[in-house]
């Protein structure tokens, strides 16, 4: 069936209108963190981080989220003023890449220390997976500045047994802390958070029943990369979860998915360009 056409209002991330139903786009990771779950954290090295950054934006990347905090699972978030290791990792690169790649850059940040600069560094995008929860002061750095954020639905604080009510509260109460600051409703995008403090069985209902974050009126993104959830069902470690994480982009794609965010970027442009030819007809 094709999917109907979305009435969202465009979104403009840099230099870049992003124009929510005409297709999926493609958000690859870049980690600097030296512990990142998924073991591609590249430490404090720019040639790397560029050399990968290109590739990406090569193989059809549309935007390039950069991160220097792991977020694995079981990992303590660091206090909101523990900052100059964070800032010693991305804003170097930030620098580089803005000078040199074609696309927007994200910032992988809930501090606003780290965001603020970050943004003068070059980043365009705020991606902050406690939703405001950790430092309301984000919303009103994207407020002044004019960034879109991205708003996550994160459990790790509190476990929940009804997982989409939870994630619909959750994010409309981020929604809410961002608009009352001034943030444009144009510049939010929402991600219901796979893995973070969510069971094998939520996750997997998550993705199912992602549709039903539509009722929030905002662009969806999905991040289900090399993520426990497909290690859990396949067996497998981190570097084999390839066909896993096309498995999950595809459906994603099909229950709603607006944005993905992925390691393996060439592999799921394909996908995204294949599942969008079937599901949106384009």
């Amino acid at each position: 069936m094709k999917q109907s056409k979305t009435a969202l209002t465009p979104t403009r991330i840099g230099d870049t209108e992003f124009r929510w139903g005409e297709r999926t786009y493609v958000m690859g990771i870049i980690n600097l963190s030296p512990d990142s779950f998924s073991g591609d954290g590249l430490g404090g090295d720019v040639e790397a981080a560029l050399e990968r950054a290109r590739r990406m934006v090569a193989e059809g990347a549309d935007i390039i989220d950069v991160g220097g905090e792991s977020t694995r699972p079981g990992k303590e978030p660091l206090p909101i003023d523990e900052i100059d290791d964070e800032l010693r990792l991305v804003i170097p690169v930030l620098e580089r890449l803005a000078s040199e790649i074609t696309v927007p850059i994200s910032i992988d940040t809930y501090k606003s220390g780290v965001a603020s600069r970050a943004l003068k560094a070059g980043a365009a995008m705020i991606n902050d997976i406690w939703g405001l929860k950790r430092d309301p002061r984000l919303a009103e750095l994207a407020a002044e500045t004019g960034a879109p954020i991205i708003l996550m639905s994160n459990q790790r604080d509190a476990p929940c047994q009804n997982i989409m009510p939870e994630i619909i509260s959750d994010l409309k109460r981020s929604i809410e802390l961002a608009t009352k600051a001034g943030v444009p409703e144009a510049n939010i995008i929402v991600d219901p958070g796979i893995g973070f403090g969510k069971t094998l069985e939520q996750n997997l209902e998550i993705i199912q029943r992602l549709a039903e974050l539509k009722v929030l009126g905002r662009p969806i993104l999905l991040g289900t990369s090399r993520k426990s959830l497909i290690g859990l069902v396949l067996d497998l470690p981190a570097d084999q979860r390839l066909e896993g994480t096309a498995a999950t982009v595809a459906i994603g794609i099909a229950n709603g998915a607006d944005m993905v965010r992925v390691h393996d970027v060439k592999q799921m442009v394909r996908v995204c360009r294949m599942s969008d030819a079937i599901i949106r007809r384009r």
